[in-house]
């Protein structure tokens, strides 16, 4: 492996790929997607603020019609309101970063996933040994992403699992692409050098 880390040092890994800076430390490399702009984090703020009138617009009025025919009328805010909330739980589904880790000298690959309500992280060990694949895989709008396949246990009764280490890499970022696809194919001691499809 020492072989690799001074090889990793004399042709470094770019700095940037996709939705992720990676950076090389001895003895490990390590890549963490971008945090999201100041807005997308205040989106979904915004949804639930908006929900919250709209919930006692029709919890006010259900109390002052009661069971009669104003009831009916509330239906709408209550709908939206509703939907507002879904929105904004699905926007703080997609604030959730990427980090992943890979230590040289342990040979195992740290998968994280970054969540901003705390004690949310998720935090996986991966041992090179159990790597069986680095794909590229095209996405529907033109741009690619690299994905680590592994199995872990017994290959036979356990289904490959998949975690995506690079999302929303550009055609012009196809170069890049290919020296880190190759520099992690070495580091879990894969074979082959063609890319893989999506």
């Amino acid at each position: 492996m020492a072989s690799f880390t001074d090889a990793l040092e004399d042709n470094p890994a770019p700095r940037r790929l996709g939705d992720v800076w990676l950076r090389y430390e001895p003895g490990r490399l390590l890549g963490e997607s971008r945090v999201p702009s100041y807005w997308k984090r205040l989106l979904p703020t915004v949804c639930l603020g908006l929900a919250v009138p709209l919930t006692l617009l029709v919890l006010v009025g259900a109390w002052v019609d009661g069971a009669g025919q104003g009831v009916g009328l509330f239906w709408v805010p209550g709908l939206l309101a509703a939907a507002l909330v879904g929105l904004a739980l699905w926007l703080e589904g997609q604030l959730g970063r990427r980090r992943f880790v890979l230590h040289f000298r342990s040979e195992r690959l740290r998968l994280e996933r970054l969540r901003w309500a705390p004690g949310a992280t998720r935090a996986e060990w991966v041992p090179f040994d159990e790597v069986t694949a680095v794909e590229v895989v095209e996405r529907p709008d033109g741009r690619y992403a690299l994905v680590v396949v592994w199995r872990a246990g017994d290959e036979e009764k356990t289904p490959p699992r998949r975690e995506v280490l690079v999302e929303h890499i550009l055609q012009s970022e196809q170069e890049a692409l290919l020296r880190v696809w190759r520099m992690l194919h070495n580091a879990f001691g894969l074979r082959g050098a063609g890319l893989a499809g999506g």
